[in-house]
């Protein structure tokens, strides 16, 4: 067993890529020991040699749909680090752009299995360290909890979902456990894919304009927030879901 960080452990599912990864980078920083959960090996990998944190740093392959792939995951970082203190949950898959009456049950299936079943089997298996811990939870879910643009119904249902996960976590695992959940808007992250499928950005002016806070959103703003939250100075804030989105889901909008 890895001598356990005084910051912490927490475990990042989708931590390989995009915002979990921002996240895995940003909780390292802070001294923090992460345990890094995605089923993809190949960014896993990367994402391992990139951090370079060999004695503070955990991959695993994981399958959040899959209970047995949580369940390894939760006894192979604590083997390795002695106790988890956070989870961050915040695998998931799109699945956006097919039209209702062609959206297939298998579709919708790996869908909700991924984004929302994938919240409720770490929450379930990581609760007895959280509880001894007194740790916390924070769920990733979406502005398109809140609002939709067409053929959008599986992820939508999904994310909306997690909301409603966030706050029965929050009574039912309290006071040991708090449990929040951050809802970002236009995140861009890809220069925090895998290296075959990084890429630049381009963005236009127009694109940060319609922000209110006047720029896109950037892994780091996510990061900052799952940091305080899973922090002491956060200990009176349980059950919430917190809007990152640069102001959009607040500004009006006419043809």
């Amino acid at each position: 067993m890895q001598a356990p960080s005084a910051h912490g452990v927490a475990i990042v599912t989708g931590g390989a890529q995009g915002i979990g990864r921002g996240i895995a980078r940003h909780l390292l920083a802070q001294g923090m020991a992460v345990v890094i959960a995605d089923c993809d090996r190949e960014a896993g990998g990367e994402c391992l040699q990139e951090l370079a944190q060999p004695g503070r740093v955990l991959f695993v392959e994981t399958d959040v749909a899959q209970e047995t792939s949580v369940s390894a995951l939760v006894a192979q970082a604590v083997a390795r680090f002695g106790r988890i203190t956070a989870l961050i949950n915040n695998a998931g898959v799109g699945g956006m752009g097919t039209p209702l009456e062609q959206l297939s049950l298998a579709e919708w299936q790996r869908v909700i299995n991924t984004n929302l079943t994938g919240c409720f089997l770490c929450a379930k298996h990581c609760a007895p360290q959280l509880r001894t811990t007194r740790g916390a939870i924070v769920n990733i879910a979406s502005t398109r909890a809140l609002q939709s643009e067409p053929d959008s119904e599986a992820y939508a249902a999904s994310k909306g979902g997690i909301v409603a996960l966030t706050h029965a976590l929050a009574v039912s695992l309290g006071p040991a456990v708090r449990v929040n959940c951050i809802s970002p808007g236009w995140i861009e992250v890809g220069a925090l894919k895998k290296q075959r499928a990084r890429c630049t950005a381009i963005l236009r002016p127009e694109d940060h304009a319609q922000h209110p806070c006047g720029r896109v959103g950037e892994p780091g703003d996510i990061a900052a927030l799952v940091a305080f939250l899973i922090g002491d100075q956060a200990g009176f804030v349980t059950g919430q879901n917190f809007v990152v989105d640069g102001g959009m889901t607040r500004k009006m909008s006419y043809v």
